[in-house]
């Protein structure tokens, strides 16, 4: 098993900046791709970002290339979402996921574990 505990969010302005953070717990946490995905009110669940197990594979959605970067520190079992020129669409309860498997990938289904998600509130 593993815990998935996400922090950082809050209140902000449009073209302010966040960064969410992710702390894993439980089994090891380098072995696993990791992801993040936001769910806006009324709205299904969307692919943010992933990272694969050594970081050196990143994706990102359409809306957030160029604006969000996703990282990861292994020897802090933690992964990171900067969120910059944030925007109010990006306003969505955030995830952290993760896979047991090496790769990063943009599909929710292909994710074993999720955290319960924090708020990120853009105003305009």
């Amino acid at each position: 098993q593993v815990q998935l505990v996400e922090s950082g969010g809050g209140l902000v302005q449009a073209g302010d900046s966040l960064r969410l953070s992710c702390v894993a717990s439980g089994r090891t946490f380098s072995p696993y791709g990791m992801g993040w995905f936001r769910q806006a009110r009324g709205e299904e669940r969307d692919f943010v970002a992933t990272i694969s197990k050594s970081g050196g594979t990143t994706y990102y959605a359409d809306s957030v290339k160029g604006r969000f970067t996703i990282s990861r520190d292994n020897a802090k079992n933690t992964v990171y979402l900067q969120m910059n020129s944030l925007k109010p669409e990006d306003t969505a309860v955030y995830y952290c996921a993760a896979r047991a498997g090496s790769a990063a990938s943009p599909y929710s289904s292909n994710y074993d574990y999720w955290g319960q998600g924090t708020q990120v509130t853009v105003s305009s």
